[in-house]
């Protein structure tokens, strides 16, 4: 690439320019009058090569330099110039120049205004340096003319010619710094020796080889290395042309882009509808956010269409508020677990009294994942009656290993939507309750409580139980896809715990996925534990008692939980005690003061008169009436069956609601009862001539199944043999034809009941001892448990 065209005034230690073009390119005519002396000052050029023909401006600025010139000036002026070896060298000796220079003669002085010279020169002669004469006050030396030789008049010189003049010229159009009129310069330039000498000062290249073409006697020899130099030159020129261009075409994008957007912005401002403030603010956020590559996407593509859209048109809210939930779902952001099994362990026993297998299996998990680091969050199901703290565990189990909780409660739930969300293009749509509660929490790995999961509905808009079989299953839910988030969402850190009251009206594939731990009914004793530790001191906080100082005895406590509570769990014991606390609270807002003791007095005149009995249970005072064992939902309970003949035609009339299965027990109690009649001691003819009606009291209340088949059997038998049921003595089993007795479900939660309503002997099947086995025999103590595997042996046992 060329220098520029233009005279710059640098001294001559930094001279970068381009030569000023002679009005004549060949002065031989003069050159013939003038007498070149072989003894001559030395002007030292740093950073330039002087050819001849060619006119050169500098300023000089070394003393040395300065006196140089102006005694050339004065004298002949003719001046010898070399150029340095090193550009570095501020202060050259005779080592640091070249040999071979160019004779000029000095064509001007011009002083300029801060002292320094500039020195208009015309090179005119080849020079080689033989010898340094002096050095002081500037360098003199002793120079040998070399001969020019003669222009070969040849086609191959001639191309060479053609050929410099086309490349400069290409050279000079690709140049943004060069004039258009040097081109037309190049053209005017008829000599091929001035040419060769005027292109090769004004190419940019490196001093050393326009040293090299200076030092070449054979001028074709000159051309061919200007040829190579001017070919590398425009490559250079035209790559730097492409650079120059494509950085231009960007700018002016850039230019225009920023010139319409400040159009739409005032447009925007105009019209009252600035977003950028809302924009802004959003990128911002997400540039801190931690989040996978597909929410990243997704978000710059919402953000893109935001900033495209006026926020009064409809998809404006839909498109900002799903770039907001983006941006405050927690993808990457989870709490520690503590994996303090010692402090976890108190946590739970602090928090809860009892519920030792539940206590046990998060120990488990929690001693995994303190060993393996890493593992798949299980599918916990507490299954129990109401009230025995199934949800208020989930609670205790976040606190226990340092996890946030949120309960998601889906009793009565009935639309698929609320689990998956509705597709966000829908009018009020908005993220499923699992997505909005994990938003809510901002954590990835909370302990999350689906309460009441077998209370889900289902009709027409979808069956939600089914969509939680890809909440619920490990192997799946870490790639949860919620309709409104339209992005999959990693649920496997979650710890699920669903709590439900039975597993009958739980989907059997959604059963499969969950891991079942079933919670029994409180004893009278854990009761009592539970109400002194956490009921007594909540409902005194709760009633601003807490100061008083009045006490409730364990006899106190038992006989509220006996005589007006009938229940597994402890919620009605809760309000009673709450009753109590009310009561207390009056008299001190009015006595001013407390009595120390709450008696068993005191109960009926605060509770009033006690609601349940257990009188009516003890004993079974007439034939055909017996005492059976049931498990309901909320926990377990006793019943009467009742039998009582009738003259007739030997008809069976069953009532009580009872439903399929307990009618079938009835009816394969009857047929094997006749068919063993003789045996049992019973006159077959009484089947023909009475009537049988099987009653179980209680009548507003369904009852269904098959564990009283030998309470059954039992009642029938002792209502035609006449003889009574042993006094304080329950049973439940299930019979067949061959009068085998069969284990039956809920066998804690009956023998509590039993405890409960004071009764001292049970009658099961023998496979049921296992089951009896695993309660605390604290709370069973005084009990006597009678195994069998024959209705034979249950008749012998049971009739007296």
């Amino acid at each position: 690439m060329m220098n520029e065209y233009f005279l710059n005034n640098n001294n001559e230690e930094d001279n970068e320019f381009l030569p000023i073009i002679p009005l004549n390119d060949s002065d031989d005519e003069t050159d013939k009058d003038t007498v070149f002396p072989s003894t001559m000052p030395v002007l030292p050029l740093r950073n330039t090569v002087l050819f001849p023909g060619v006119v050169l401006p500098i300023t000089v600025g070394r003393d040395k330099s300065i006196k140089a010139v102006q005694d050339a000036y004065k004298a002949d002026k003719l001046i010898a110039v070399l150029a340095q070896k090193s550009v570095e060298v501020d202060d050259p000796a005779a080592t640091d120049l070249v040999n071979i220079g160019t004779v000029a003669r000095i064509l001007k002085l011009i002083k300029m205004p801060d002292g320094g010279t500039t020195v208009i020169m015309q090179g005119k002669r080849r020079f080689a340096l033989q010898s340094m004469v002096s050095t002081d006050p500037y360098f003199k030396a002793v120079v040998e003319y070399l001969p020019e030789g003669n222009i070969p008049d040849t086609d191959h010189f001639r191309a060479y010619v053609g050929s410099i003049k086309e490349l400069a010229a290409q050279i000079t159009q690709l140049s943004p710094n060069i004039p258009s009129e040097a081109a037309m310069i190049l053209k005017s330039i008829e000599n091929p020796s001035f040419l060769i000498h005027f292109v090769s000062g004004n190419m940019n290249t490196d001093l050393k080889e326009k040293q090299s073409i200076l030092e070449m006697n054979d001028i074709t020899e000159r051309a061919e290395e200007l040829t190579r130099l001017l070919n590398r030159e425009l490559q250079f020129a035209q790559l730097k042309d492409q650079v120059t261009n494509k950085t231009r075409t960007e700018l002016d994008k850039q230019q225009r882009d920023y010139f319409l957007q400040q159009q739409l912005k005032n447009i925007k401002e105009e019209l009252g509808s600035d977003n950028v403030a809302e924009v802004h603010q959003m990128k911002k956020k997400a540039e801190l956010k931690q989040w996978p590559d597909a929410a990243k996407q997704a978000f710059n593509h919402g953000i893109e269409k935001l900033e495209r859209m006026h926020p009064s048109t409809p998809d404006y809210s839909v498109v900002y508020n799903h770039l907001d939930l983006l941006l405050d779902l927690p993808w990457n952001e989870v709490t520690a677990d503590k994996y303090d099994l010692k402090k976890a362990r108190k946590v739970l026993d602090a928090d809860h009294y009892g519920m030792h297998k539940i206590k046990e299996r998060i120990l488990e998990y929690l001693a995994v994942l303190k060993l393996k680091g890493d593992m798949k969050s299980p599918i916990l199901c507490f299954v129990g009656p109401p009230g025995i703290g199934k949800t208020s565990l989930g609670r205790s189990i976040a606190h226990a290993i340092g996890r946030k909780y949120v309960r998601l409660s889906l009793g009565g739930l009935h639309d698929e939507s609320e689990i998956r969300g509705h597709r966000k293009t829908y009018i009020g749509a908005m993220p499923g309750r699992i997505l909005q509660n994990i938003r809510k929490i901002k954590s990835s790995n909370p302990v999350m409580i689906l309460d009441e999961i077998d209370k889900i509905g289902s009709d027409f808009r979808g069956d939600p139980s089914s969509a939680l079989l890809e909440v619920l299953d490990p192997e799946q839910n870490h790639s949860f896809y919620d309709n409104y988030l339209e992005l999959e969402y990693d649920l496997s850190k979650v710890l699920f715990i669903a709590t439900a009251n039975k597993l009958d009206s739980i989907q059997p594939a959604l059963r499969d996925r969950l891991e079942i731990i079933d919670l029994s009914g409180y004893a009278i004793e854990e009761k009592v534990e539970i109400a002194k530790r956490h009921l007594i001191p909540k409902q005194k906080e709760a009633h601003g008692v807490a100061g008083a100082t009045f006490t409730l005895s364990d006899t106190v406590i038992e006989k509220t939980i006996e005589n007006y509570t009938r229940e597994s769990g402890v919620r009605e014991l809760d309000r009673q005690l709450a009753g109590i606390m009310r009561y207390q609270a009056k008299e001190l807002a009015i006595k001013g003061k407390l009595k120390a003791t709450i008696t068993q007095a005191d109960l009926t005149k605060i509770l009033g008169m006690q609601r349940y009995s257990n009188d009516m249970y003890k004993i079974a005072n007439m034939p055909g009436v017996t005492v059976g064992l049931a498990w309901t939902y909320v926990g377990g309970d006793i019943l009467f069956i009742e039998t009582l003949l009738s003259d007739g035609k030997g008809e069976l009339k069953l009532t009580g609601n009872l439903g399929n299965v307990m009618k079938e027990s009835a009816t394969t109690a009857l047929t094997y009862l006749q068919a063993n009649a003789k045996k049992i001691g019973v006159n077959s003819s009484a089947f023909t001539e009475k009537n049988i009606h099987v009653h179980v009291p209680e009548g507003a209340v369904p009852k269904d199944g098959p564990s009283a088949g030998i309470t059954m059997l039992t009642s029938l038998t002792s209502a035609f043999t006449g003889r009574k049921v042993k006094p304080y003595l329950a049973m439940t089993g299930e019979i067949t034809l061959r009068g085998q007795v069969l284990p039956v479900g809920g066998i804690k939660e009956k023998v509590l009941a039993a405890k409960r309503a004071g009764l001292k002997e049970i009658v099961m099947c023998w496979q049921n001892q296992k089951d009896v086995e695993e309660i605390d025999q604290r709370f069973i103590a005084g009990m006597q448990f009678h195994y069998v595997k024959t209705m034979q042996q249950v008749l012998d046992i049971a009739l007296v």
